[in-house]
């Protein structure tokens, strides 16, 4: 079995005009958020030495993400979640992007309405474009609010929380891409079948 059969498997058939650029973008928009999703979980769930668990935060600068009791759960959830809507990211190369799956009650087999899927991948990839942000805030010792930086890392703890991390800098452009990408194909295939009805009833 391939890799290219196992990922088809996991995320279902290819939407039909899809070039492979844009399928391979695809992976690479679910894998953004892995690394730092391992990352937290390691770090803060695991115990592992990433960061410097006796240094305590000041109040109000992350300790809900270091406090370790109480907080396990938060950081599963939040791994899980950004994980998942990453994923989402398929779904604009995926036959199921394009046609609603047998599981949703009602909608089963319709057609996904272009601007349904294209209007919250925008707002999404608008929203993550905050990553590139904070990592250039980060580089210069700051907190995306402006706060000093308190990561607690020292090192090669401070090399592999940026291989981490770094990748979410690149998820809000690559959503965008494949999301300017699905709106035009759309189009275009709509735009196709409409030319091709009075053509068809012109032959009969």
């Amino acid at each position: 079995m391939t890799a290219r059969t196992i990922l088809t498997k996991l995320h279902g058939p290819t939407a039909a005009g899809v070039p492979r650029w844009a399928v391979w973008t695809a992976y690479a928009t679910t894998l953004t958020a892995l690394p730092s999703c391992i990352w937290r979980i390691a770090a803060m769930n695991l115990n592992a030495p990433l960061i410097d668990h006796n240094d305590a935060p000041p109040e109000g600068h992350g300790a809900v993400l270091v406090s370790g009791e109480g907080s396990w759960w938060y950081v599963i959830a939040l791994s899980v979640v950004s994980e998942a809507l990453a994923f989402l990211a398929v779904g604009l190369v995926a036959r199921w992007g394009e046609v609603w799956p047998r599981w949703i009650p009602g909608l089963a087999g319709r057609r996904v309405p272009i601007m349904a899927a294209v209007v919250p991948a925008g707002v999404g990839s608008a929203l993550l474009m905050v990553f590139p942000y904070a990592m250039v805030m980060f580089a210069n010792g700051r907190m995306v609010n402006g706060n000093p930086d308190t990561t607690m890392t020292h090192g090669w703890q401070t090399v592999a929380f940026w291989v981490s991390y770094l990748p979410l800098a690149a998820w809000g452009p690559l959503l965008a891409v494949l999301t300017v990408h699905y709106y035009r194909r759309r189009r275009a295939a709509e735009a196709g079948g409409r030319s091709r009805k009075p053509e068809a009833a012109l032959a009969g």
